[in-house]
């Protein structure tokens, strides 16, 4: 019994080796370095995808401008366009009439002014009826907002054209830096509002346009009658003086002081 014991001790310590070297093998490749260092790089690598759009201007590139503030009889009118991809996604007022029967007026007129931008993709949409006022102002702070769109457009343009080669390409980019286009203020007159539109290009009218007008009733025909030769005389006379048309005074006196405040904004 006692010379087993020596035998016994032997076979004992040598499976515990075995045992043991088996365990450190098993254990070494998830203590690997480089398993580690990779599974470490992981996360950092996806936070680093998630935070590269922050702080941008967005996927589509957004561009959001404020219009100028518009006073009206009942308040201060102001509209905050969104455009992307060179179209109008968004329209807001940031500032409309509030307090007493104006509260309903803007609820009203608001948001349907709003979808109407978006919808026209321009300054030329319906008055709310009953809110004649508010969508006036909204539409000149719309108008202005437009204005200065085109303005850093036209920049840009020109920029790019300075940029390449010079040419054709390179006149036109200066031809589009210079063109504008002013909307004059709303002439109120017996009949209804006038509002004249004028585009400019190196410094002269290149094309006038009403964009309101008394209508409704006999409003109609003398409407129809006296803008057409009104804007003709406008680019023509490169000035306000001109002669108004018969049967349509009232048009033509209103057609005439909105065309000279867009001169005035225009610097003409």
């Amino acid at each position: 019994m006692r010379k087993s014991h020596p035998i016994r001790r032997v076979v004992l310590a040598t499976a515990a080796t075995v045992s043991g070297v088996v365990l450190l093998l098993s254990l070494k490749p998830s203590s690997d370095p480089a398993s580690a260092s990779a599974a470490g790089a992981a996360p950092s690598a996806a936070a680093a995808g998630q935070e590269s759009p922050q702080g941008g201007t967005g996927a589509a590139g957004s561009t959001t401008v404020d219009g100028n503030a518009t006073q009206t009889q009942y308040g201060v009118v102001q509209v905050r366009l969104t455009v992307a991809g060179g179209k109008i996604t968004q329209a807001q007022a940031i500032q409309a009439p509030k307090g007493g029967t104006s509260d309903q007026k803007t609820a009203l007129s608001v948001p349907q002014l709003n979808k109407e931008t978006v919808a026209a993709q321009s300054a030329n949409i319906d008055s709310v009826s009953g809110a004649t006022y508010t969508s006036t102002g909204y539409k000149q702070s719309l108008q202005s907002a437009l204005d200065k769109l085109k303005a850093a457009s036209a920049s840009s343009s020109a920029g790019s054209s300075a940029g390449s080669s010079a040419g054709s390409s390179s006149s036109s980019g200066s031809a589009q830096a210079q063109a504008k286009t002013v909307t004059g203020q709303v002439a109120q007159t017996q009949y209804g509002p006038v509002q004249v539109r004028i585009t400019v290009s190196g410094g002269k009218i290149t094309k006038a346009e009403a964009v309101q007008a008394p209508k409704g009733g006999t409003s109609d025909q003398k409407t129809a009658l006296s803008v057409p030769k009104l804007n003709q005389e406008a680019v023509a006379a490169q000035s306000a003086n001109i002669d108004s048309v018969s049967g349509a005074t009232y048009t033509s006196t209103g057609y005439k002081q909105s065309l000279q405040s867009a001169l005035d904004q225009a610097g003409g």
